[in-house]
């Protein structure tokens, strides 16, 4: 009973072999996936995805990095589509200081957009962060995102900040990099965090955990997360799979 909630199995990395990776999911206890779109190809893809699995559902927005070619056209599609019953979140949307393709006025515009139609469309965000915390804890106050909620996605940040976010209506997702043996952020964040706010990701094709790191990441891989959060917290690889899975179908509204 996993719940991988931020993958990219849209991600040309899976085009020669998704049916392959699909069944390794399955056969690794994949209850569910949630598939992330973040601009125009990734979203379509996403959106054909969902129709033919019925295990998957979609979470589909505009990525910060690419923020400046986003125009408002492109957020009455995704509105459009939101409308979907399999479409549980919109994101991946945040703040993005490590790449210089987009500026940080325009980054900060994009999101407080997208914020703004997921509280009129009444669903939860996935929230992508990369050296940006500050900004994005603050506009995620300014705009009242606590009214939908959702995912602090690949979450890397000090204890501190999640409990801030938690008190936010925000979930703690954890990925690969909490089995890194240098990761200490995320090993404390595991250690801290109640089971009740946190879930589990891949981020795939990225971010491979342990003993995978550097290849390709994969759905299947999600249970070597939940077996790292299981042994920091001293507790078994049951607990943390069943109680994320439950968080997630939570958040998402799925029954």
């Amino acid at each position: 009973m996993l719940f991988d909630t931020h993958t990219h199995i849209n991600a040309d990395e899976f085009q020669e072999d998704l049916e392959e990776v699909i069944k390794r999911a399955l056969d690794a206890g994949m209850e569910k996936m949630v598939v992330v779109g973040f601009d125009r190809p990734t979203i379509t893809r996403a959106m054909e995805l969902i129709e033919q699995y019925d295990f998957v559902y979609a979470s589909i927005g505009w990525h910060p990095v690419d923020a400046i070619d986003m125009v408002e056209e492109d957020l009455r599609w995704i509105e459009e589509l939101s409308k979907h019953p399999k479409v549980i979140a919109i994101g991946e949307m945040g703040l993005d200081y490590h790449w210089d393709k987009s500026p940080k006025d325009i980054q900060k515009e994009v999101f407080r957009k997208q914020i703004r139609l997921a509280k009129k469309v009444k669903l939860p965000i996935v929230i992508h962060n990369r050296e940006a915390t500050a900004d994005i804890v603050q506009i995620l106050k300014e705009e009242d995102a606590k009214e939908v909620g959702g995912i602090m996605h690949c979450y890397g940040g000090s204890v501190e900040t999640a409990l801030e976010c938690i008190d936010m209506n925000f979930y703690i997702s954890l990925g690969g990099t909490v089995t890194f043996k240098n990761a200490r952020k995320p090993k404390e964040v595991a250690e801290a965090i109640s089971l009740d706010h946190l879930l589990i990701e891949t981020d795939c094709p990225y971010l491979a955990p342990t003993p995978f790191r550097g290849k390709r990441n994969e759905p299947s891989y999600v249970k070597l997360v939940a077996e790292e959060i299981a042994a920091i917290k001293g507790i078994s690889y049951e607990e943390v799979a069943l109680k994320t899975t439950e968080n997630a179908k939570k958040l998402f509204g799925i029954n």
